[in-house]
Formats: C-alpha cells, sequence, structure tokens
C-alpha cells in the first residue's frame, strides 16, 4: 500500500473518481452489448476511462491496477485503429467486464485498508493474448463467425440435415468445428439438435452478407443466428475471482482499528455537486451574514421597540434559512441513475447462468433522492430485480408455449409523487401463485382464523415474512426463505413502505415508496401527558373528537371506532410509550387518523401542538435505554429546547396488526 491514509483528501478523491469510471466503463460495455456492436464512439470512450485508471493508479502507486489498465488500453488503441475489423462483441464484453471486475475489487481492499495485488501477470497475459489473436486475424484476412442453427419442428433427421450443412460449407470455409461434434454415429445427436440447435464455429474469407446467403439456402431451416466470432481455437481465460462489494474483513489484529478509519472514511463520503447549486450557496450565505448583522444591530442598539423594523429583520432572516435549508438539501439529492444501471450488470451475468434472455427497461433515472437513502435501498433493489429473474421470468420455452414473446422484460421505474419516491420493479413473468402462497402460510402457521378477511394486496405481502418461500428447489439465487423480509425492513428502515400487486402469468409488480429524505419532514407535534411526539404529516388522514357512542370494545378488549360507517382500531399512545400523566377518556382528548400503505389507524393523544418542519435526529443513548424502539423513528428538539419523538408509522401500523385485521372484518 502507498501508506496514504483513508481519510486523506487525495484518497478520498482517487476512490470516488475510480469507483465512478468503473460505473461509467460497465454502463458504456452493457449498451455495447445490447446494441450488439462496439461502435467508434464507444471505443475511444473505454479508451479513455482506461488511460485515466491507469495514469490515477500509476499516481497512487498502485502497479497492479495500473498495469491491468494499461494493457486493456493497449488492446483498444489496436481496436481504434482496426475499427473495420469485426468482433465479437460478446466475448469482448466478457473481458472488459471481468477485468473491471478485478479493478473494482482492487479498489474495495484499498478502500478497506488492505494492500492490493501488486500485479497482476495472468490477467494481462490473458489480455495480451486476445490482443496478438486479434492481430493474427487481421493479418491474415479471414473472418471468424459463429452460427446457431434450429431447423423446422417435425423436419425429422436433423442430424442428417446438419451434416449436409457442414458438407456444404467446406467449400467456403476452414477451421471449423460444430456441436453436437457427432453428427452420424451418435444417435443423441438427433435429441440435442431438436432442444438446442447445430452450433458452428468456422472462418472464411466471405463477407457476412455471403455468409448469411450461404446459410439462408439450407432446406427446413427455421431460425438463424449468425455472428462474428474469435478465431478458431481463441481461449481467453481470466483469472479472476467475482468481485464482491462487500468483502468482509478478515480477523486480522488491526481489524477493529481499521473498522474504526472505515466509519471516519464513510462519513467523509464524496458526492458530486453542481457548480450552479454551490454558487447559490456561496451567495445564499452571504445574505445570511447581512440578515444576522440586521437583527444583531437592533439588538445590541435595544431598537426593539420598533417591532415593524425587528420583524422585518428576523423575517428576512428566516426566509433566507428556509432557501438555505432547501439548497442543502438538493446538494444531497442524488440522480437514481448509477443505482438503475447498476441492475442492468446484475440482470445480465444472472441471464448467462440461468440461460434466459431478459430486456431491462429504465424509466424515471433522473429521479433524485438523498444520498443515504440511496445508499441503503441498492441491496434491496438488486434482491428485487434478482428475484424477478429466478422467480418471475419463464424459460424462453416456458415463455413460448404460453404464447408469450421469449425474451422476458423488467421495467425498473422511478417517479415523484408529493414528498415521496415511488420505486417500481415490474416484470412480465409467470407472476405469484396466490393460492400456493396462501397453503405455504397456512403450513407454516403464519395465517389464522383472523386473517380470513386478508385482502389479495396482504396475501402478497406475506411474502415479506421472515422465513417465507414458495421456491421448492434452492438455487445460488434463491429459495432459502430469507432475503423479501430483509427488503421489508430496510425499506422501513427509510421511513417506506412496500407493496405488491400480481397476476398469475401475467407478471409481478412490486412498489417501493420511499420518502425523498430522512433529513428533515414535515410534522404535527402531539402531546402525550409530559412527553412530545411528532407524527409525519403525510400519514395523517384527518382529526377529530370522538364520541363515546361511537367507541366498540371486543370480547378480547381491543378498542376500534366507528366513522363515517367504517371501523377503525385505536392506540393509545400512552399506553403504548407508557407515557405518564396521559389522558384516559376519550372524550377529554383527541384522535388523530393515520393512514398508510392502504392501512389506517386513530392515534389517540391529549392535545394537538401544531404543524412544523422538524430536523430528524438518531434517538440519544440514554432515550434508547429507557423507551421501547419500536415505532419510534428518531427525535428532534422543538423552539422551546424540548425533545419530541418522532414516530414510526408503518411500525405502528404493523404492532397493531391484529385489530386492523378485526376492524376490516367489521367493515365488510
Amino acid at each position: 500500500m502507498n501508506g496514504r491514509d483513508l481519510s486523506d483528501p487525495i484518497m478520498e478523491m482517487y476512490l470516488f473518481e475510480s469507483s465512478q469510471l468503473l460505473e461509467q466503463l460497465e454502463t458504456t460495455i452493457l449498451d455495447c452489448e445490447q446494441a450488439a456492436s462496439f461502435s467508434a464512439h464507444a471505443v475511444n470512450e473505454i479508451f479513455r476511462h482506461m488511460h485515466t485508471l491507469k495514469g490515477s493508479a500509476a499516481m497512487m502507486q498502485y502497479m497492479g491496477i495500473a498495469e491491468v489498465a494499461h494493457a486493456i488500453e493497449d488492446l483498444f488503441h489496436f481496436i481504434r485503429e482496426n475499427i473495420e475489423q469485426q468482433l465479437d462483441y460478446r466475448l469482448l464484453s466478457d473481458l472488459v467486464l471481468k477485468v473491471g471486475d478485478f479493478i473494482k475489487a482492487e479498489i474495495n481492499k484499498i478502500s478497506f485498508g488492505h494492500h492490493p495485488e501488486e500485479s497482476a501477470t495472468s490477467i494481462i497475459a490473458s489480455i495480451k493474448q486476445y490482443l496478438d489473436e486479434l492481430k493474427q486475424a487481421k493479418d491474415s484476412g479471414m473472418n471468424a463467425y459463429k452460427a446457431h442453427i434450429r431447423f423446422q419442428q417435425d423436419c425429422e433427421m436433423e442430424n442428417i440435415r446438419a451434416f449436409n450443412v457442414i458438407h456444404r460449407l467446406k467449400d467456403i470455409s476452414r477451421s471449423f468445428h460444430h456441436d453436437p461434434p457427432d453428427l452420424l454415429e451418435d444417435e443423441k445427436s438427433i435429441e440435442a439438435i431438436r432442444k438446442q440447435g447445430f452450433h458452428i464455429f468456422f472462418e472464411s474469407d466471405k463477407s457476412y452478407q455471403e455468409v448469411h446467403g450461404f446459410f439462408m439456402e439450407t432446406a427446413f431451416l427455421e431460425q438463424l443466428d449468425l455472428s462474428h466470432s474469435e478465431p478458431i481455437g481463441v481461449q481467453v481465460v481470466i483469472a479472476v475471482e467475482e468481485a464482491d462489494e462487500s468483502i468482509e474483513l478478515p480477523d486480522w489484529p488491526e481489524e477493529r482499528e481499521m473498522q474504526g478509519k472505515l466509519e471516519s472514511s464513510s462519513r467523509n463520503a464524496v458526492i458530486s455537486v453542481s457548480v450552479s447549486k454551490l454558487d447559490q450557496l456561496l451567495d445564499l450565505v452571504g445574505e445570511l451574514v447581512i440578515a444576522e448583522a440586521m437583527v444583531s444591530r437592533r439588538e445590541s442598539s435595544g431598537d426593539l421597540e420598533d417591532g415593524t423594523s425587528y420583524h422585518k429583520a428576523s423575517g428576512q432572516l428566516r426566509k433566507i434559512t428556509g432557501e438555505l435549508q432547501d439548497i442543502v438539501m438538493s446538494i444531497r439529492m442524488v440522480p437514481l441513475v448509477s443505482t438503475f444501471h447498476k441492475m442492468r450488470r446484475v440482470a445480465r451475468d444472472m441471464c448467462q447462468k440461468l440461460n434466459k434472455d431478459v430486456d431491462i427497461r429504465i424509466i424515471g433515472e433522473d429521479t433524485e433522492l438523498d444520498k443515504n437513502i440511496i445508499d441503503q435501498i441498492s441491496d434491496p433493489l438488486m434482491h428485487l430485480v434478482r428475484n424477478a429473474l429466478d422467480h418471475g421470468i419463464e424459460s424462453t420455452d416456458e415463455r413460448v408455449k404460453t404464447g408469450k414473446n421469449g425474451s422476458g422484460s423488467i421495467t425498473l421505474e422511478a417517479k415523484n409523487t408529493g414528498g415521496y419516491v415511488e420505486i417500481v420493479v415490474a416484470d412480465d413473468g409467470k407472476g405469484l401463485n396466490l393460492d400456493q402462497i396462501v397453503a405455504r402460510a397456512r403450513e407454516n402457521g403464519l395465517l389464522g382464523e383472523q386473517d380470513a378477511n386478508l385482502t389479495e394486496k396482504e396475501l402478497y405481502g406475506m411474502i415479506f415474512l421472515p422465513g417465507f418461500s414458495t421456491k421448492e428447489r434452492i438455487t445460488e439465487f434463491s429459495g432459502r426463505g430469507v432475503g423479501m423480509d430483509v427488503v421489508s425492513r430496510n425499506i422501513e428502515g427509510v421511513g417506506g413502505v412496500i407493496s405488491v400487486e400480481s397476476k398469475w402469468l401475467a407478471g409481478t409488480s412490486i412498489t417501493m415508496k420511499i420518502p425523498l429524505t430522512l433529513a428533515i419532514i414535515d410534522g404535527m407535534n402531539v402531546r402525550v401527558g409530559t412527553a412530545n411526539y411528532t407524527v409525519p404529516t403525510t400519514s395523517i388522514k384527518e382529526s377529530f373528537k370522538p364520541k363515546l357512542s361511537d367507541i366498540i370494545t371486543d370480547p378480547d378488549g381491543n378498542e376500534m371506532i366507528m366513522v363515517r360507517g367504517h371501523c377503525y382500531p385505536i392506540l393509545r399512545l400512552h399506553e403504548r410509550f407508557h407515557s405518564h400523566n396521559g389522558l384516559t377518556s376519550f372524550e377529554a382528548g383527541i384522535f388523530v387518523m393515520l393512514e398508510q400503505d392502504g392501512k389506517s389507524l386513530c392515534l389517540f393523544v391529549d392535545e394537538l401542538l401544531g404543524q412544523q418542519q422538524v430536523v430528524v435526529k438518531t434517538l440519544p443513548r440514554y432515550i434508547k435505554q429507557v423507551i421501547q424502539r419500536e415505532g419510534l423513528a428518531g427525535c428532534t428538539l422543538l423552539g422551546d429546547g424540548s425533545i419530541s419523538l418522532i414516530l414510526d408509522v408503518a411500525d405502528l401500523m404493523g404492532t397493531n396488526r391484529n385489530r386492523g385485521m378485526q376492524a376490516l372484518a367489521h367493515n365488510r
């Protein structure tokens, strides 16, 4: 290692810029793969990225990264100078992505305070071998092709027809091989061709159009996929371990000290900020200084009797403070584009392993969220995409049998809805089997008699319960009953809610509704006994004085209230958090009706104190030790210096679930 501390500004900038370049590199490669070609613009862009990665790594004395980047730079320099040469875009994509994964893993090592590789001989040798083969192919004047043929169904004698193609191909090609290899002696070759098609790899001096025309003359031809390939015999093997962005620290003696450095580094995380926003911030700070001086001058001169002048100065101060708050919050806002495009790589790699063809559609990638929230939803989003690929999207054969397009589709969409952002992961797969979900829930004891009136939406929500899975076969991607409950907890942890809609054989849509920021919220302050609480206004439907005649108590002692013909569960806040001196008579207090994710709850409090914007703080340690944390999202300081606890409405809804189900039964 170069000896730099992780908190060194130069180190922070190196890690940030390298990560940004790797993300851009990955996006470019995936775009090329989707377009089935490497354009001159893309080649130049990849060359520039690698040149920058090489230079910055050499400056930081990370020679292993610098040498690998230099080898890829040489490769793309040759490709740039010989852009007319035909390339196998998939093989080249695999090569660059694996090298990118190697560099990403090395960057992760550095960010965790570990030593990166001093050299990468095997990787560099593989890149040079690939480059040498390209040069040989250029000198030989031969083009390498690969063809995938499918014959018409029920044409019979597929092996003889494949042999005839090979016999004719000898006239225009050389150095070919095919799969299955034994067409005449091996009886299994017929079934293999029917199921998987006939694959041929060969070299020819003919143009693509000439070769394509040759294959189109084949009798009983159903489908032809013809593309340029690497010269026969090229085997590019890259000895790179899969990059893991969540590298665990080994149990080294310095691990505890290093963990402290990492926490410090994460607090100093770098984000890109528009220069125009910084200019606005600088202007507002200047105005703030002037406004503060005006107020201070009137205080020091005792000129407070002139109420108009003083209120004008303080009003200007409040206005600037509000604008300052808005601009600072906007600086924390980051578009979802990077997070969404990471999912393309996840989908690509899984499709190769699962042998599925899936298209990722991205909508609303410029939608912005607080950086801290984006960091916390990246893993849940990745899990939902993996789940859609593994559980939802069927194999090509299954899709064709049900009349669908052989290629599946997953849509990632983000859109603003008031103070929230909705992120939707939708697929056109087989959907969720509601009967199977209910049966599995009953097997696991997750459904009882009180749940007989659950809606479809609530039943689909069972997939987020711990240990729930309908997957019969465990794979490397799913089936262990873990993951979806973590997704739900993470989304709720940032103040969001998650819901599922599905239609059998038509697809599934999972929606995450997430607040724009965790730092500042609009809240209604309420008093319960001697304690103050803040309720997010986005969850408040109405407030009202109750009538005792509307109160219902069931045989189990659960309290509910009838409001305009509908029954709602009641939560006494003083009982939930053991507040002292709280009112017990409903007529003396007030009800606040909360609504979130289709569920409703009536909160009984002593009085409403008023609405204001509050700054969300984590709970102090002494508060955590004396109260239940469930149902609380944090705390804030009020104008008089007192502490108000911020309620987590989604959590309160969960703790009141049984009452809600009984109220739902009354409504029906």
